[in-house]
C-alpha cells in the first residue's frame, strides 16, 4: 500500500490511550499517537476487546483493515487511513486515523445535500461488494473539508449474504459509469496482495462474485424485503 506521513505516524507511532470512545459495543479506544515532532489521534480497536459473535469469527479488527486496503485498491478513498498494529498497549488490533468530523451530521443528513450524493453512491458500492452487515448512518462522516468518510467497517466480506445498510436511497439507479469502470479494472487485475492476505480463499471468491453482479446488473439493488437495515439505523 502508498505510504504517507499518516501510514507512517500510524505504523510506528508510540500510541497512548486516551480513553473509550462511548456507544461502542466492541472496545474501541481514543489514542495519541507520537513519533518525533509528528502527533496525531487514532482509533484502536483491540482484538481482545470484540465480543464473540456466532456468524463472525475472531480478528474483527483485520477486516477494518481490509475495508481500508479495498478502498484504496479502488482508488475511492473512504476509508480512513488503517493499519494493523501487533504492538498495542492491549494487543493486537487496528489503528484508525480519527477523523475530526462535525458529529451532527451523518448519512440521513448528508444525503440531503447534492454534492455528497457521488461519495455516497461509493459507500452504498463498496457495502454491496463486501457485504457490509452494518452500516449504520453514523458510520458516514464528513470532515471540516466536506470530505465523506466510511468508518466502522468490521462486519464486512462474509462469505453468506449478511448486507444491513441504511444506502437504499440509490435502488433501482444505474451504478455510476466511473464506479462501474473501476470495478472493471480492479476485476481484471485482481485483488491486490495486501488484501488477499487479509481474507482466507472463499472470502475472496465471494468478494470477487460480488463485484461481477454488480457490474453485470449495473443498477443499485433493491431490497424488496425491507428488512436490509440495521438497528439502530444511526
Amino acid at each position: 500500500m502508498s505510504s504517507s506521513p499518516e501510514i507512517e505516524l500510524l505504523h510506528r507511532g508510540a500510541i497512548e490511550v486516551k480513553g473509550r470512545m462511548p456507544g461502542s459495543s466492541n472496545v474501541t479506544l481514543l489514542a495519541e499517537l507520537s513519533l518525533g515532532e509528528a502527533t496525531g489521534l487514532a482509533i484502536y480497536k483491540p482484538g481482545r476487546g470484540e465480543r464473540p459473535l456466532w456468524d463472525f469469527p475472531p480478528g474483527l479488527y483485520k477486516r477494518e483493515v481490509a475495508a481500508y486496503r479495498l478502498s484504496e485498491a479502488l482508488g475511492w478513498g473512504l476509508v480512513p487511513p488503517t493499519v494493523l498494529r501487533a504492538d498495542g498497549p492491549y494487543g493486537a488490533g487496528s489503528l484508525q486515523l480519527f477523523v475530526d468530523a462535525d458529529f451532527e451530521q451523518h448519512y440521513f443528513t448528508l444525503l440531503e445535500r447534492p454534492e455528497h450524493r457521488a461519495s455516497l453512491q461509493r459507500i452504498c458500492a463498496l457495502d454491496l461488494i463486501a457485504n457490509n452487515a452494518d452500516r449504520k448512518s453514523g458510520h458516514c462522516l464528513v470532515d471540516g473539508d466536506g470530505r465523506i468518510w466510511a468508518i466502522d467497517n468490521g462486519l464486512m466480506f462474509h462469505v453468506e449474504p449478511k448486507l444491513r445498510t441504511v444506502c437504499w436511497d440509490f435502488a433501482g439507479e444505474p451504478v455510476p459509469a466511473d464506479v462501474l469502470a473501476t470495478l472493471r479494472c480492479l476485476l481484471e487485475a485482481g485483488l491486490p496482495g495486501p488484501l488477499v492476505e487479509l481474507l482466507e480463499p472463499d472470502e475472496r471468491k465471494a468478494l470477487t462474485a460480488r463485484s461481477q453482479a454488480l457490474v453485470r446488473r449495473g443498477k443499485f439493488p433493491v431490497d424488496r424485503s425491507g428488512m436490509r437495515y440495521p438497528w439502530p439505523l444511526v
